[in-house]
C-alpha cells in the first residue's frame, strides 16, 4: 500500500465542504459553476477545495467545450464516502 498517498487523500477528504463536494461527484459529475450553486460559496473557494482533491488525485478534470466537469477517480474515495453515510 503506498501509505503517502492514502494519507494525502484523507488529508484532503478532511474538510467538511470537500466531502460534500466529493458526495456530489460521486452522484454526478458537474463543472465549477454548478459547484458554486449547489454549495453556495464563491467560485475562488470551489476552486481551491477542488484544486486540493485534484492534487490528491481524488478527481480529474475533464474539458468539454468552454467548462471543465469533475469525476472522482479514487475508488477509495467511494468506499469511505459510503462507510460515512452508514453512520
Amino acid at each position: 500500500m503506498n501509505y503517502k498517498k492514502k494519507s494525502e487523500m484523507l488529508k484532503a477528504l478532511g474538510h467538511p465542504v470537500r466531502l460534500r463536494m466529493v458526495e456530489g461527484l460521486l452522484r454526478h459529475e458537474c463543472n465549477v459553476s454548478k459547484i458554486v450553486k449547489n454549495l453556495k460559496l464563491p467560485q475562488s473557494t470551489v476552486s481551491q477545495h477542488l484544486g486540493i482533491l485534484k492534487n490528491a488525485g481524488v478527481l480529474v478534470p475533464q474539458k468539454q467545450g468552454v467548462e471543465t466537469c469533475y469525476r472522482v477517480v479514487d475508488q477509495d474515495v467511494e468506499k469511505i464516502i459510503n462507510i460515512f453515510k452508514q453512520t
